[in-house]
């Protein structure tokens, strides 16, 4: 067994291995000789200074590369939202000839993203004096752009030749055998850097000594009520604000404030503690500018560690490097965690653990911590026949399980097609209308991951315990693309704690998703619009026929239903119009009638989508001229964006009443069902009445309450169209069946 030391000495032999060795113990010319042009080369890597900002923030996540000719022989760690980075790392190179210079090149790491280029520099090691420590300072530049200032690195080197007299056989054996056990585990600190760097955005990673590893340990909760005094930005004297807060790698974007210098947000949003003593959230606020740059307004930053848990602070910020303040709440919980673990270890089949779940979300606990509403377990079994990434005919498929703003990965299988994870994540529920996303990237050393299929499932629409085949999609989820998942998922949840949740704002993504200009996606959006614009004058055109008498018959049935409704109306017939409206077709789907028709325009243009945005993308990057104009690509992307939500707005009311999701409509019953017996029992006036009092005695009651209208919160979690056809499961080739496949493999 060979201890430390020797291992570590081993290190600093480097041999040429090209003949074979004598074992007869004597030194000849088959034994490996000491190459006289080696040298080693102990750098390490102090920090950086001034470094060129690539994030919207204003700051970067940079990383080091160093490259001898075209081979890297090093990556550092990455440093975190920070233009002047401590990295303290060393690294022991072996370098065969000194005419080769050491490249450096500095990156922003972006997550599932091009990593942005941030500068490169050269060593020249023709110009090290051997055996001697040297500081040196690189100055970071990019060839494109000669003329910008990047920043600076420093580094400390010592360059020492390896030159030795021949050894005998027996010593130069023993040498070279600790030579390449050194070479074996570089190997593998190499593969554990490109594990880790490539994916420290992500929490902790899973630990096999561990039975199960917690990724978050609470919650911090925000709730950014105003702004005060701050800075004017533009012409008028006013700003449009907005606020980006930032904890590690959770981000989140207000909305903005047009034209205001006290803006009023009442924005509440989580973030997940990672870490035991909190953490600092950086704080930014931004003025919009339509065709150029957001202007900064200043900057502010909370340290959790000095507040205690439990309890919500109201904290008055004061902007640096600007004007102006800012009032947030902040409150620091504890929480159940999410987690994963081996798929031998399992919450639900522990028959006391299961137990204890399902008695927590019991009906009995209705009012009992009203956010959590529910349990998800996802078992992560394997994958078949994906598509190859690397040019040896394989990939490197890990898998991201994402609910809401929970996220955990496994670990990654190396050079394979039918990678097999055997992961099971839990998650706590807070929304029971959340969909599930699956995603397998291929883990890529120089570059980021590539995308290799997704699949999004509704929370609402799985069945418990069945091992399923999903078919993996492409990004847009409108298509198939190579490959198939095995999933096996459970969900336990209290349905009124669910149904109370569905009155309050829906939980927004704070991983920011930057809009851009689509002529397909411009296009779809219109023709969603003009649906439903058309809906409203087609009935007009009904109307209108019967009161010109088009058809004797239906327009005397119509002019008889008109007297009797306007005679007897009450108002309490408007809610149970709606009643039965749902009801009927309620009705025709269990007689297999269904009258819900999909939209194949809507298909056919999704399907279409990926590759007219793949030829969008090829004639941006010849002619580059959407990006040249840009006030007129931010008015395009408003329409767009508008279009998109007048449009989602129209079919979450159709799809509402046609059952798309059973247990909202059900829940649609239950409330039509209360508004009717309140206003055929109680008048209207003592209706309004209390509906006032509420309304002026709110801000009274509860100064920092977030405004919400229980209605639109409601139809935020129905799917419109396009998310039917994106959440709609493709059927899986009948080969990738498990029993077909057990069947093929005992044969």
């Amino acid at each position: 067994m060979l201890d430390s030391c020797k291992l570590k000495s081993a290190c600093n032999l480097p041999f040429i291995y090209n003949k074979k060795i004598n074992t007869a113990g004597t030194s000849n010319a088959d034994v490996p000789l000491p190459d006289p042009g080696m040298y080693q080369l102990d750098i390490t890597l102090r920090r950086g200074q001034s470094l060129a900002a690539r994030d919207r923030g204003g700051t970067s996540d940079p990383y080091v590369k160093f490259k001898i000719g075209r081979k890297e022989v090093f990556r550092s760690k990455i440093i975190h939202k920070n233009l002047n980075p401590v990295w303290e790392e060393k690294a022991c190179i072996l370098v065969e000839h000194l005419r080769e210079p050491l490249y450096i090149k500095v990156f922003d790491y972006d997550f599932g993203l091009q990593d942005d280029f941030m500068g490169s520099a050269f060593l020249d090691l023709t110009q090290l004096e051997l055996n001697r420590p040297t500081d040196v300072t690189l100055t970071l530049k990019d060839p494109h752009y000669p003329d910008h200032d990047l920043g600076i690195i420093l580094l400390s080197v010592v360059l020492t030749p390896k030159e030795g007299e021949h050894r005998d056989a027996q010593s130069s054996i023993h040498s070279f055998l600790h030579w390449r056990i050194c070479e074996i585990k570089t190997m593998l600190m190499r593969k554990s850097w490109k594990r880790s760097s490539k994916f420290q955005t992500q929490s902790l990673r899973l630990s096999d000594a561990h039975r199960k590893s917690h990724l978050w340990r609470g919650i911090v909760s925000i709730t950014l009520i105003e702004g005060r005094d701050l800075k004017a930005m533009d012409s008028n004297g006013l700003s449009d604000p907005y606020v980006k807060f930032r904890l590690g790698h959770q981000k989140y974007k207000s909305k903005i404030m047009p034209k205001t210098l006290n803006p009023q947000w009442r924005e509440q949003f989580d973030f997940h503690l990672y870490e035991e003593r909190g953490g600092i959230i950086d704080i930014t606020a931004w003025d919009k500018d339509a065709g150029k740059r957001d202007d900064f307004i200043g900057r502010c930053q909370v340290d959790l560690s000095a507040l205690s848990r439990e309890q919500t602070h109201k904290l008055e910020l004061q902007l640096e490097e600007g004007e102006g303040r800012l009032v947030l709440l902040v409150t620091l919980t504890a929480s159940a965690t999410v987690s994963i673990s081996d798929l031998s270890v399992s919450s639900l089949e522990d028959q006391k653990e299961r137990e204890e779940i399902l008695k927590r979300y019991s009906p009995l606990r209705i009012f009992h911590n009203l956010k959590d509403v529910g349990f998800l377990q996802v078992k992560v079994i394997r994958a078949e026949g994906l598509m190859v990434a690397d040019v040896t005919g394989k990939s490197d498929p890990f898998c991201v399980v994402e609910l809401n703003n929970d996220r955990l990965l496994t670990h990654t299988v190396y050079k394979n097609l039918n990678p097999e994870w055997n992961k099971v994540f839990t998650f706590n529920i807070k929304d029971i209308h959340s969909v599930l996303e699956v995603t397998v990237y291929d883990e890529d050393r120089d570059r980021s991951a590539d995308f290799l299929g997704k699949v999004a499932i509704p929370l609402l629409s799985i069945q418990n315990g069945e091992q399923k085949a999903y078919v993996l999609k492409n990004k847009q989820l409108t298509g198939p693309t190579k490959g198939v998942i095995y999933l096996e998922i459970d969900v336990i949840f209290n349905a009124v704690k669910a149904s109370l949740r569905t009155l309050i704002p829906k939980e927004q993504k704070y991983i920011e998703e930057e809009n851009r200009l689509s002529k397909q996606l411009l296009l779809r959006n219109f023709i969603r619009m003009k649906r439903c614009v058309m809906v409203l004058v087609n009935a007009a055109y009904y109307v209108n026929s019967c009161l010109d008498w088009d058809s004797p018959p239906r327009s005397l049935a119509a002019f008889v239903l008109f007297l009797f409704v306007v005679w007897n109306f009450e108002l309490y017939m408007i809610p149970l119009v709606l009643l039965l409206l749902l009801t009927w077709n309620y009705f025709l789907i269990i007689s297999g009638k269904d009258n819900r028709q999909h939209d194949t325009v809507v298909e056919d243009m999704l399907e279409d989508e990926e590759e007219e945005d793949d030829k969008d993308d090829k004639d941006s990057e010849k002619k580059g001229f959407i990006n040249k104009i840009y006030a007129i690509q931010e008015v395009c992307i408003s329409v767009q964006n508008i279009l998109d939500e007048v449009a989602s707005f129209g079919e979450r009311i159709k799809n509402t009443f046609n059952w798309t999701v059973p247990f909202l409509s059900w829940l649609a019953i239950i409330a039509l069902c209360v508004f009717t017996v309140i206003l055929y029992f109680i008048p209207l006036r003592y209706i309004v009445l209390v509906w006032g009092i509420n309304k002026f005695t709110k801000k009274l009651r509860s100064p920092y309450a977030i405004d919400n209208n229980e209605l639109l919160d409601f139809l935020s979690r129905v799917p419109s169209d396009v998310q039917v056809v994106q959440y709609q499961e493709l059927k899986p080739d009948p080969s990738h069946s498990p029993c077909k496949r057990k069947k093929n493999n005992l044969g």
